[in-house]
């Protein structure tokens, strides 16, 4: 298991260049300026606080009238501006991403921009446009991330016609709703992650996880895309909707890399587990933890949050970690005993 801690054994797929993220208005990353004008703050590749103006036109959208802000979203728009200051402000932005998660040891970086329009012209120009930026900067090859096949092509052309350096990128992802993704990546030296997600639905139990996987790994074989180049994704479902869902992953894992060996990939978006709950990083550091433990050897999360070393220094037998544990595993009804416990103080670090 320890070898698991290397980035050569344990891909990692930083998952934060993505128009859905969303810090809250009321945060200490937004803030004003005497005027009242409201910024974006962050730390820039020189390690300086820096800001990154909110438009106007974003303080119009449902979201931020909500108290959120979409700060890629915003990244993205200004660096296709045709002004040379907002240009600046976008990039900056996004560069100072793509290093804080390549130095953490990320493998892939997730892109999608889904959200920045819903015209497909406008998603098309901004997957080109973020991944020739990306291309131009990174270190490690894109996950070309989308809800549409054609913005997934799109990228992956981008990508192909840049000759970029980076290496061969990764396709999130296919599905049985949409095998034909794989023939985007058949003939090539792309990775593709395939989820267990149905045809017309999402999975509810192990056997259909199972299932679903299987024959999609049949469709990647059939297409000659190697069993290397396969990451399944067995998705993870928040803990505080259904006490099954930490099981319901886990023991996929399991029964997937029994049948299918250790040759494929297993990953997922392990941070899921615990939406809507306090003490994400515990809770995530557990289920990593427990993952891997499974037969997980990718994960597509943020690595500057989710810190290896850390995972495998936990105590597991300590009361903090055992009551998550028993929380994800299904033992813990509505979450009841966690919550209490928390509300005493007595999961926090001693």
């Amino acid at each position: 298991m320890e070898k698991l801690m290397t980035n050569s054994s344990f891909t990692i797929v930083g998952e934060n260049i993505h128009t859905t993220r969303v810090l809250r208005t009321d945060g200490k990353r937004v803030t004003k300026d005497e005027s009242g004008t409201e910024f974006v703050n962050y730390r820039d590749i020189n390690g300086d606080i820096s800001f990154m103006h909110i438009p106007d036109s974003f303080k119009d959208t449902q979201v931020y009238k909500q108290g959120r802000v979409k700060h890629f979203m915003i990244a993205v728009t200004l660096g296709m501006s045709d002004s040379a200051e907002e240009r600046i402000q976008g990039e900056n932005y996004i560069l100072a991403e793509i290093q804080r998660q390549e130095s953490k040891g990320s493998h892939f970086l997730d892109l999608n921009v889904d959200e920045i329009s819903y015209k497909i012209d406008i998603q098309k120009a901004a997957i080109a446009w973020l991944v020739e930026f990306y291309s131009a900067r990174a270190k490690v090859p894109p996950s070309i991330d989308s809800s549409s096949e054609e913005i997934i092509q799109w990228g992956l052309e981008t990508y192909k016609n840049l000759g970029s350096t980076q290496g061969s990128p990764m396709v999130n992802s296919a599905s049985l709703e949409r095998i034909s993704v794989l023939d985007l990546v058949a003939g090539t030296d792309s990775s593709v992650i395939v989820t267990a997600a149905g045809s017309d639905a999402m999975p509810s139990e192990v056997s259909d996880r199972v299932s679903n996987v299987s024959q999609m790994i049949e469709e990647c074989l059939q297409r000659g895309i190697p069993r290397s180049k396969i990451y399944v994704d067995a998705l993870v479902f928040p803990i505080s909707v259904d006490q099954n869902f930490g099981n319901h992953y886990l023991e996929s894992v399991t029964e997937i890399r029994r049948q299918f060996g250790s040759e494929i990939h297993i990953t997922g978006g392990l941070s899921n587990v615990s939406f809507g709950l306090p003490l994400r990083r515990l809770i995530n550091d557990t289920f990593i933890r427990l993952s891997i433990e499974a037969g997980v050897d990718s994960a597509i999360l943020n690595p500057v949050e989710s810190d290896l070393g850390r995972i495998f220094d936990l105590d597991m037998e300590s009361e903090r970690v055992q009551t998550a544990i028993n929380m994800l595993t299904g033992k813990d009804e509505y979450c009841m005993d966690f919550l209490g416990k928390y509300r005493e103080g007595r999961l926090s670090v001693s």
